[in-house]
């Protein structure tokens, strides 16, 4: 299973145990189509905003043990069987519903504060529910996956700025940019200045610092999980190498990772 438009979705690769691959796929999956409901074709946010209701409501629906409706039967007859299996925690689904919603209507963050708030939403459920089919529930491993988590979604806000300042989407926080004197206009014009890319700078090193205070977890995972998300944790931090690389000038243009990024990613893994 590759993983396009919900990118921060670990890959249900074959470092995968066999026997949570089919829970891991119908999390995706839904996610995914979440993400396609808020993001995809040419309906408005009204419209938008409804179907990511009535989804909700299956969602609901099917956590209570009921069959699903015929809408997006594909992705919810799965997750019925995932539900009662492993007694995933619905709020976490429903958390990740509330940050496409919240996509639709908020725009700009304020705060570095009011942006990790965005995160908990949009990219901890995640972490928190593959943590739950693995069967660790601590505190500690709960905090360094919110971590990991909210480091890979700031890293895919860095990498895409290209992408989502023309979709009217600013998630540079704005007190950050006032201290480089930069405006919403001339950000929002992708005007690629010394003062936009320092921006960016202090926000990777920011991301780097909270990927660095996540990164312990692959310790305490057990066998196959651990070694995969150190290939996640490397991933994301190959991203910010790359931004660094171009000098974070990804207003003008968005960094991939590429076939030769990935012995690099491998030989740090091996090496945490």
């Amino acid at each position: 299973m590759s993983v396009q438009h919900y990118e921060n979705f670990p890959v249900a690769s074959w470092l995968c145990p066999p026997a949570l691959r089919p829970a891991v796929k119908a999390i995706y999956w839904f996610a995914r189509t979440a993400d396609d409901l808020a993001d995809e074709g040419h309906a408005s946010a009204l419209e938008r905003i409804a179907a990511l209701e009535a989804y909700r409501y299956d969602l609901q629906s099917v956590a209570r043990g009921h069959a699903p409706s015929p809408r997006w039967q594909g992705v919810f007859e799965p997750l019925t069987g995932v539900f009662r299996r492993h007694h995933l925690p619905l709020p976490l689904m429903e958390d990740l519903l509330d940050a496409f919603e919240q996509d639709l209507r908020q725009h700009r963050y304020h705060d570095r504060a009011t942006l990790l708030g965005y995160c908990r939403r949009s990219a901890n459920p995640i972490g928190r529910l593959l943590l739950h089919l693995y069967g660790v529930r601590d505190s500690l491993a709960l905090e360094r996956s919110d971590a990991i988590c909210s480091a890979l979604q700031l890293i895919n806000f860095w990498q895409d700025l290209s992408v989502d300042l023309p979709r009217d989407r600013l998630y540079l926080p704005l007190e950050d940019c006032a201290r480089y004197g930069l405006g919403v206009d001339q950000l929002m014009n992708r005007q690629d200045t010394g003062a936009t890319r320092a921006l960016i700078a202090e926000q990777v090193a920011w991301a780097r610092q909270l990927m660095g205070e996540g990164a312990p977890l692959v310790h305490q995972l057990p066998g196959r999980a651990g070694w995969e998300l150190r290939l996640v944790v490397q991933g994301g931090l190959r991203i910010l190498d790359k931004i660094e690389a171009m000098d974070h000038a990804t207003l003008r243009q968005r960094p991939r990772l590429r076939a030769w990024d990935v012995p690099v990613m491998l030989w740090r893994a091996l090496r945490m």
